[in-house]
């Protein structure tokens, strides 16, 4: 997958750490000295870093005058240590010879000097918005024995230095590098409240440094919102991208349906906060001042099949925000700014609803819990006609469970295979021959996509040639076909301060509960049919692991990176039995899935 530095499209999955440029052919590596990452003048944060590339397996390749081990083939994965600044790395094959240049850079700003603000270290940095007598607070980064203050609207508040602790990012637990890290560098703090409304302006900053003082105004102004005059936001996108914080650092939390509308309570840059406290960006919603904030009563509900799925219908007055929560047999389904009037909900004998349980568990929120028959939930899907809601929840494929034959073993089941990456601009990861994943993933896919239609399945792929299928595309296409399962084909890579050479082996990744069995069985049954190391089973808020209408997986089918992995995923052989392996654990996993 283009988990790290490989793969351009990886900036919507992880943090890209640098941009890999595909070498020369795998014809070509083969017979001369290759070094297909990291590409020359790259710059990285981490502390060391890897070599990735071949040579032939005769011979000695050294770097920096030592010989580095290589596999039986003669691909080699070193990772050696990173000093801050230029690093120079020569690699020798006989007369070859290779020049490397890779720059670390700082973790941490720089340190003050003397009696200034590290630059771009004063908050707020962009306008922001609260309600009265709600926390405003400040951070800038000065000298430890200096004295710094914050003056706002007459005001002048003292700042508190406070020793940090650094997480490291969400990619750290891929190489168990996940701890916090205490830097040598700390930040003022300290925070007010205040009842004053309207525009405070910018707050200015004040050091003092022995005899010496400074002044600087922060960049981000400060505005107080009446509670009597506040705006509503309406969300325009088919699904608003809520967040826990505001910015795309924060986690996402049930997207909100197009017509969901809340009161904002809070502005910080582009991004709102909404009345039941998510956060979404402005570019997703049209806002319209009202002295009405957007509640609703709900009374009756009622529930009805429709094709292969359950819809259940909730009248409203207005679109109010909502959460999911999936659990073991059940679906919980909360509605925000409502307060029940409820005496009659219509629900027959459903065949996945066993019961259908409410309660108002705060003053503004009810909570519906679906009983389910099935353990295992196979989708839904919520959308706005006009001011009433519809919950849509998909029922179990109808399989042939007594099946004698693989010819039929997956009869009336679809499924979706999505070869990760494509086209030119996205080649997905690298092995140490410059062979792009791309091209693998695309083989697999094709390999396991013929197994899945042997067994009787009506299979539908992202794409079926080399070409760039942008990721929004391959999301949608699953929200349009509405398969049973869907699958994305990977091989993995590592950030630079990973070890390839020890790092191997199968991983899965799911994100909506519904996918959860469906990840630990296949990862489980390729570790033990095909006898592979085990990497792991991550949730992990990916692309392709989001859509809700189907359970939806990733595997990571190796790594490309490893010097010998490698070897074993371009095998044809061993391609042949992961196909087999793939399709065999889909097959039973439909077949015992209840």
């Amino acid at each position: 997958m283009n988990r790290f530095p490989f793969h351009p499209i990886s900036a919507t999955l992880l943090p890209l750490v640098g941009a890999f440029t595909l070498g020369q052919s795998s014809v070509m590596a083969e017979s001369t000295l290759h070094l297909a990452y990291p590409p020359n003048n790259h710059q990285t944060t981490a502390s060391k870093i890897f070599l990735i590339g071949t040579a032939p397996p005769t011979g000695t390749v050294l770097v920096n005058g030592q010989a580095i081990a290589r596999s039986t083939a003669g691909h080699f994965a070193p990772s050696l240590p990173l000093q801050l600044g230029a690093n120079q790395f020569i690699l020798n094959y006989g007369s070859q010879q290779l020049q490397l240049t890779v720059t670390r850079l700082p973790t941490e700003p720089p340190a003050p000097v003397g009696a200034t603000f590290v630059p771009d270290s004063l908050t707020p940095a962009v306008n922001i918005a609260r309600l009265p007598n709600e926390p405003i607070c400040f951070s800038a980064i000065a000298p430890a024995n200096a004295t710094v203050s914050v003056k706002l609207a007459d005001q002048t508040i003292p700042l508190e230095f406070q020793p940090q602790r650094n997480l490291p990012p969400n990619s750290a637990v891929l190489t168990g590098q996940n701890q916090p890290v205490v830097t040598s560098a700390g930040k003022f703090q300290g925070c007010v409240r205040t009842v004053l409304l309207g525009d405070l302006g910018q707050p200015e900053f004040q050091l003092t440094l022995g005899d010496r003082q400074n002044s600087q105004v922060a960049p981000g102004s400060i505005q107080i919102l009446s509670p009597e005059q506040l705006e509503v936001a309406e969300v325009t996108v088919e699904q608003g991208t809520a967040r826990t914080g505001p910015s795309t650092d924060y986690s996402r939390l049930t997207p909100l349906p197009k017509g969901t509308q809340a009161v904002i309570t809070g502005v910080e840059g582009e991004w709102l906060r909404l009345d039941y406290g998510a956060w979404i960006k402005r570019s997703e919603v049209q806002i319209r001042k009202t002295s009405v904030p957007p509640n609703s009563m709900i009374r009756s509900v009622k529930a009805k099949q429709v094709g292969d799925w359950t819809e259940v219908l909730f009248p409203l007055q207005v679109p109010v925000p909502v959460s999911v929560q999936q659990g073991d047999r059940s679906f919980t389904l909360t509605l925000y700014n409502t307060t029940a009037q409820t005496d009659t909900i219509k629900l027959d004998d459903d065949p996945l609803i066993a019961r259908l349980d409410w309660q108002q568990t705060t003053p503004g929120q009810v909570q519906y819990r679906f009983n389910l028959k099935t353990a295992q939930q196979w989708g839904y899907k919520l959308r706005y006609e006009g001011s009433s809601l519809i919950l849509s929840l998909k029922h179990p494929p109808q399989v042939n469970r007594g099946a004698t034959t693989k010819k039929t073993a997956l009869a009336g089941v679809k499924i979706l295979l999505d070869p990760g990456h494509g086209g030119d601009e996205d080649t997905g990861s690298a092995g140490p021959t410059g062979y792009p994943e791309k091209n693998v993933a695309l083989i697999m896919s094709k390999l396991v996509r013929d197994r899945l239609v042997q067994r009787g399945a009506t299979v539908v792929m992202t794409r079926e040639q080399d070409v760039d299928v942008p990721l929004l595309d391959r999301v949608n296409m699953i929200q349009k076909v509405q398969p049973a399962i869907a699958l994305s084909l990977h091989y993995n890579a590592l950030p630079d301060d990973g070890d390839a050479i020890k790092t191997q082996g199968v991983s899965t990744y799911w994100y909506q509960a519904q996918a959860h069995s469906l990840a630990v069985f296949l990862h489980n049954y390729l570790v033990k049919t095909l006898d592979r190391p085990s990497y792991g089973v991550f949730w992990n808020n990916l692309a392709l692991t989001r859509p809700a209408v189907a359970p939806s997986v990733l595997l990571e089918l190796g790594f490309m990176i490893n010097p010998t992995e490698f070897e074993w995923i371009t095998n044809a052989k061993e391609q042949q039995r992961l196909a087999t392996a793939i399709a065999d654990g889909i097959t039973e996993w439909v077949r015992q899935a209840k």
